[in-house]
């Protein structure tokens, strides 16, 4: 008497080890849809979705179910799907959740970047302004990064209201222009503490690979290093004579004149220093009324650092 073969199925099901069956319950009761069933209701956002750098794991079908697609940053769907939808049946909607919640989201994956292995620290974080702030997941325009914004500057400048005015003065650094960007200097994620200007942490300043100001990408002849360095970049960095993002004195000077800008240091205070004698005092024979010593610059020509004289001049 043949069995018929479904009858024959019942019964394997029926008399196989539970280890056998415990094998293939997970995938059921992990609750994962697949993101073929998230199109169905959200086509406007599957429509672009390959354009997405997260479609990477998508495509590469070797991704588990917890990191592939949709379910990857929002969690299983089973449950949005049996109820129709609806923001607070989603696992992880990110409309709903705190901001260190959306931080531990996108970290599970980004936590490997170096570039933002400091973002728990860093000042947008402590001002709760994470990722979802400035990235737009689904709907960026932006043509890298996923930026909620067309332009970097215009993302920036919501909430940078003053460095924005500032690129807007006579002397400036491009960014209006488009040839310089924000991210050319500050990394927006938190970076490394500094070796120079210890006593004041800069914001969000990317340092060089020799753990320099960005400043050096750009001008390199100020490098060095120098036999004899001024202390004033050396220790403080550029920022002590120069305005980086725009100023409205000539070379993004702090001040309108340059001695007075030297003055600030050069007063003939302290006892610090290798030979313990502060900083210098400009010589009797400079009379700072005069207009020709007004310009130190005109002789102290290598003022950022010499290797021929310890005064700067030629």
């Amino acid at each position: 008497m043949k069995i018929p073969w479904t009858s024959a199925l019942l019964w394997v099901s029926l008399l196989a080890p539970s280890s056998l069956i415990s094998q293939t319950a997970p995938a059921v009761a992990s609750g994962y849809v697949g993101s073929n069933t998230c199109r169905t209701c959200h086509p406007d956002v599957w429509a672009n979705f390959y354009r997405n750098p997260h479609y990477k794991s998508v495509a590469s079908g070797k991704e588990p179910p917890a990191k592939t697609g949709c379910e990857g940053c929002h969690g299983p769907g089973a449950g949005h799907v049996a109820a129709g939808g609806g923001p607070t049946t989603i696992p992880h909607a990110f409309s709903l959740m705190k901001p260190e919640e959306i931080v531990d989201d996108c970290l599970q994956c980004h936590v490997k970047d170096v570039s933002k292995a400091n973002i728990r620290r860093s000042a947008h974080t402590d001002a709760n302004v994470v990722c979802s702030n400035c990235h737009s997941i689904h709907k960026s325009q932006a043509p890298k990064y996923l930026l909620a914004s067309a332009q970097q500057r215009d993302l920036c400048y919501q909430c940078h209201a003053t460095v924005r005015a500032q690129f807007e003065m006579p002397v400036k650094h491009r960014v209006n222009e488009g040839s310089v960007q924000c991210t050319d200097c500050h990394n927006p994620h938190g970076t490394f503490a500094a070796t120079w200007r210890t006593g004041q942490r800069p914001r969000l300043v990317t340092q060089t690979s020799n753990n320099e100001e960005p400043c050096i990408k750009c001008h390199q002849d100020k490098r060095g290093p120098f036999v004899f360095e001024h202390a004033a970049v050396r220790v403080d960095g550029c920022e002590t004579c120069h305005m980086p993002h725009g100023s409205m004195n000539s070379k993004l000077l702090k001040r309108p004149v340059t001695f007075t800008v030297c003055l600030e240091c050069h007063n003939g205070q302290g006892n610090f220093g290798r030979q313990a004698d502060g900083v210098l005092l400009q010589s009797a024979a400079h009379n700072m009324l005069d207009p020709r010593f007004q310009n130190c610059t005109n002789c102290h020509v290598r003022i950022h650092g010499s290797n021929a004289d310890q005064n700067f001049l030629r």
